[in-house]
């Protein structure tokens, strides 16, 4: 176990009761989407990108967050060792209600903004190189929310399947991408052109799943032949359990239990 990693989990849950809007109902498997973790040089350029991107910053103990629908972005000072393009993670995505008017917004306060391949779609650049890819749903109920994860691995079929089995994900497609959803979230999969990074260390450090009966999922798994960077553990103070896996395409994932009851 990693120091770092024990210190961030607890600066994870030292927040006050009543702080955050409720996460996705799970799924059959007891699943959720629950947090992006970044590294991040300039802590306060993070909290101008991501409230200007429409979220609300929020203290978490030490750490710094931003609550979106479906999704918390939590940040902590740190020297990534490279942006979400060239990691397994090659960028996430959210969905606005009006992409028009939030591109304008967005660049009259001077973020990057690359167009993308349609005209329904675009991307915003954050701070240390994280790509955020925007999409329009003219169906929504909120300015903005949570999209999709796009992975870049060696083996789309492999990765795919591996979500499916290990968090109950439902299989599809999402536009030409092999895909496969979870509450808050669309896990989209796409083959890496070359060799790519591991999320752990990246300014994508990893991305985090609630989970329902925690303690009976990581049993479960690791009765499966699961390996865990950090098994799982109760932070009673705080009436909440963790634990940390990796993928086997090197995406760095945190599962919590109790996140949603915040």
């Amino acid at each position: 176990m990693e120091p770092r990693t024990l210190t961030a989990a607890i600066f994870l849950f030292c927040v006050a009761p009543g702080a955050w809007a409720q996460l996705p109902a799970p799924n059959a498997a007891g699943v959720a989407m629950g947090h992006y973790h970044l590294n991040v040089r300039d802590p306060e350029a993070h909290r101008v990108f991501w409230t200007t991107l429409g979220g609300t910053a929020v203290k978490l103990g030490s750490m710094q967050a931003i609550k979106f629908p479906d999704v918390l972005v939590l940040y902590r000072k740190a020297e990534p060792t490279g942006g979400t393009e060239g990691s397994v993670i090659g960028h996430i995505g959210f969905r606005v209600k009006d992409l028009h008017a939030s591109l304008e917004k967005w660049r009259a306060a001077g973020l990057t903004i690359i167009p993308g391949a349609s005209p329904h779609q675009a991307f915003a650049i954050a701070p240390d190189e994280v790509r955020v890819e925007i999409a329009e749903d003219t169906s929504m109920q909120v300015p903005i929310a949570n999209h999709h994860i796009h992975f870049y691995t060696s083996s789309v079929d492999d990765t795919k399947a591996w979500y499916v089995k290990m968090f109950g994900a439902k299989p599809g497609k999402r536009g030409p991408f092999e895909a496969a959803d979870l509450p808050g979230v669309n896990l989209t999969f796409s083959q890496a052109p070359g060799a790519v990074a591991p999320t752990k260390g990246r300014a994508l450090d990893h991305i985090g799943f609630e989970v329902k009966d925690l303690e009976a999922f990581c049993r479960k798994l690791e009765a499966a032949g699961t390996k865990f960077d950090l098994p799982y553990r109760k932070i009673p103070e705080v009436g909440l359990s963790i634990a940390f896996l990796t993928d086997p395409w090197g995406t760095y994932i945190e599962l919590t239990e109790g996140l949603n009851r915040l």
